[in-house]
């Protein structure tokens, strides 16, 4: 029985890692906390429905791999998203779903009420190594939630996030965001795992 080939077979042939995305903001985002030009993909997948980030972008990045035809290069995608306190967890992996459904607006309407406006901003990297072998890597930055959007860069809830030592949101840092981020943390931790292979596969020459 004939099969349609993957959607981007082709990834993986230039020897970069595949990140799993369709954000080409991200992707640049991305490439420039790596230090190192990347190969972008988007398969359709289904994605897990639970709160957890860790198990949802493990199960995603599993479904990539398979979907992309198992390429020979590390596989990876990024799960992030707010947990806040007074809501015990929610809406962690499922920010996406929430903003996506209610705006940043809804969000702090459905927060007014609850004096706790703590929250946990937490970004995983989940990687597939060419063996199909499985690694994540947690990010992680508290601050509060404000009671009205500030800033106009970044996306998604940057702008009423606000980490904590700061008094800016994540949309009023500008470029400094990008190095204090929980998304920052994460991918500085992936970045020596990749390091950490480069370094033992020149060892291996």
């Amino acid at each position: 029985m004939a099969h349609d080939p993957p959607q981007t077979a082709s990834k993986g042939s230039s020897g970069r890692p595949v990140f799993v995305t369709s954000n080409r903001n991200k992707l640049r985002e991305v490439e420039g906390m790596l230090g190192l030009a990347l190969d972008a993909a988007s398969p359709d997948v289904p994605e897990v429905q639970s709160l957890d980030f860790s198990t949802v972008a493990l199960a995603k990045v599993r479904a990539a791999r398979k979907a992309l035809g198992d390429p020979p290069v590390p596989v990876f995608v990024d799960d992030s998203g707010l947990v806040v306190e007074a809501w015990n967890g929610f809406p962690g992996a499922l920010t996406k779903w929430l903003l996506g459904s209610v705006g940043t607006e809804g969000l702090l309407a459905m927060l007014r009420g609850f004096p706790d406006r703590s929250a946990r901003a937490v970004c995983v990297v989940a990687v597939s190594d060419a063996r199909g072998e499985t690694q994540a890597f947690k990010g992680e930055v508290r601050g509060k939630i404000t009671t009205e959007p500030r800033g106009k860069e970044g996306f998604g809830y940057d702008p009423v996030f606000r980490p904590d030592g700061s008094d800016l949101t994540y949309a009023e840092l500008g470029d400094e965001k990008h190095r204090l981020s929980h998304r920052a943390v994460a991918f500085q931790s992936f970045k020596g795992w990749l390091e950490g292979r480069a370094k033992g596969r020149e060892r291996d020459v």
